[in-house]
């Protein structure tokens, strides 16, 4: 347990921040008696992963811990079904790699997503047409009111865009320990059609990809468009994809003829880096703040330098110019600390 620690290495924005209390767990009797601990100090909590998702605004007065849960298993189903339980802490991508390695399907599309496992039901993680509930059989928690284990199935998890029960009523209660997925072993779905897929393949000269091309084709997307949060901090998509009624699609069409839309249903789902960008914010910079210059809808401490109220402030001016000239209201996807 260490006191006035520096959060700066454990959040992907690289901004400074302290924690009165930290630790790291390595396992669950390890992460009871942190629980424990604070419970006597009467603390709150922080729990850190990759440390992707997050904005610190502030010193945390509290207990920050470090989840360094580890392992993978696997249970094979029948001939073409294994599920794959990895623990919390482990890396996102490394175990995206991982089960190419074994060629696993199913989670192709999710290369290089930064963060790690534990975190990914949270917000039900998503790109190229595939989600977390697309694959996802269940996750063990432990209840932080009553330090017992329980497991969330699917429906329990109550999936939607960018968002679960853990976002939800569920917040702050569970911590999330291992997560299980259904992945294939021989049929797999190749999902090609969703963003710029096809068109890397073909620049690739890959006619009949197998999932291990899929996962180079997003690689190479993400990393010509994607700053890498080693090299400059930021947090990956700041804001959600705003959906809105399709009546109020179409009324904003009539004003800006090349507004782009997905239908679902009787609402429209909105890019939110092309309503950001028609604002003037692509590359913009104020103070040590900026929009990235190649993906307006990632915001980059440019100078190394910048707090978390300077990221959160500029946020705020990208959402109120959206809001002005389209009356759509952008929702931050990180989570403020």
């Amino acid at each position: 347990m260490q006191e006035n620690f520096s959060l700066k290495p454990y959040n992907t924005f690289g901004v400074e921040a302290k924690a009165r209390y930290f630790t790291e767990v390595n396992s669950i009797d390890e992460l009871k008696e942190a629980l424990t601990f604070s419970k006597s100090q009467s603390l709150q909590l922080l729990f850190l992963g990759g440390g992707s998702n997050i904005l610190l605004t502030k010193d945390f007065d509290g207990l920050a811990i470090q989840l360094n849960l580890r392992g993978i298993s696997e249970e094979h189903i029948n001939e073409n079904e294994v599920w794959v339980t990895a623990k919390a802490g482990e890396n996102w991508h490394e175990f995206v790699v991982y089960c190419l390695q074994k060629n696993y399907g199913g989670l192709e599309n999710l290369s290089l997503i930064p963060g790690n496992v534990g975190t990914s039901p949270m917000q039900n993680i998503g790109a190229y047409g595939t989600e977390i509930k697309d694959i996802f059989v269940s996750c063990e928690v432990l209840d932080l009111e009553n330090l017992k284990l329980k497991t969330f199935n699917l429906e329990q998890c109550r999936f939607g865009y960018r968002d679960s029960i853990f976002k939800q009523e569920g917040k702050g209660r569970y911590v999330i320990l291992e997560v299980t997925f259904k992945l294939t072993q021989k049929n797999h779905l190749i999902k090609t059609e969703y963003g710029a897929i096809k068109s890397e393949l073909e620049n690739l000269g890959i006619e009949n990809p197998a999932i291990q091309d899929v996962s180079r084709a997003v690689i190479n997307i993400r990393q010509s468009k994607l700053p890498n949060p080693k090299e400059i901090g930021n947090a990956g998509s700041f804001f959600k994809n705003p959906t809105i009624p399709l009546t109020q699609f179409e009324a904003l069409k009539q004003q800006f003829e090349n507004i782009q839309g997905y239908p679902i249903g009787e609402m429209v789902k909105v890019p939110a880096g092309w309503l950001i960008e028609q604002c003037g914010w692509k590359g913009k910079q104020i103070g040590n703040v900026a929009s990235h210059k190649l993906q307006s809808l990632v915001i980059v401490n440019a100078t190394g330098n910048a707090t978390g109220k300077e990221i959160f402030d500029f946020s705020t001016e990208i959402i109120n110019s959206v809001k002005e000239k389209f009356g759509i209201e952008l929702e931050r996807e990180v989570n403020i600390i």
